[in-house]
């Protein structure tokens, strides 16, 4: 799947739910959310063939999260869950990288070929970023109106996401291993 596609698959939820809510109000977002992200993983794994396991957490927190918002109609439920994924993901990588397993190589292995530092290093770099993350929602849904989190949601989130990304180039470039050359047949 192309970048392009990859990305409105992943922000076409967020899409969706922001204008829902700005439309309607967060419990319509919320049901708008639900529905648009399953959709979107239904359509990753048909474009892929195989089951996205990051996006598949997300939505099945938002799936939980969300129906919990509209069966009390307590909006605080689906403004935890950023929180609670993001804290979730940092804990993988924490507990992986105190284990030391390399939970990013397995994730990203088929698209990046690192040096085992270079895949601790990242793994620790998107702990801490995932912790970042986590505590940046909590400080913006209790300290600001719902209108203003969705807006954080949807436009500080994801661009956070992608600096971030965008950062992390030279340490990849530093640590990227040369690809390994395609075996020959037997010599005749």
């Amino acid at each position: 799947m192309n970048q392009f596609a990859r990305l409105a698959i992943e922000a076409g939820p967020l899409a969706a739910f922001f204008v829902a809510n700005s439309q309607a109000g967060i419990m319509t977002g919320t049901a708008v959310f639900m529905v648009a992200i399953s959709i979107a993983v239904a359509v990753s794994w048909r474009l892929e063939r195989r089951i996205p396991i990051m996006p598949v957490v997300g939505a099945g927190f938002v799936l939980l999260f969300g129906g919990l918002t509209l069966w009390l109609q307590d909006d605080l439920f689906i403004k935890i869950k950023p929180t609670l994924v993001n804290l979730l993901f940092a804990a993988v990588l924490f507990v992986a990288h105190a284990m030391r397993r390399n939970v990013m190589k397995r994730l990203l292995g088929t698209v990046l070929n690192l040096s085992d530092e270079g895949w601790r290093t990242l793994g620790i770099r998107w702990a801490w970023f995932f912790l970042v993350l986590a505590v940046l929602n909590e400080v913006v849904w209790r300290n600001f109106s719902t209108d203003m989190w969705v807006n954080f949601k949807v436009f500080g989130i994801m661009p956070l996401t992608l600096v971030f990304s965008a950062f992390q180039a030279p340490l990849i470039m530093r640590h990227q291993l040369p690809d390994e050359p395609a075996e020959s047949g037997p010599a005749a």
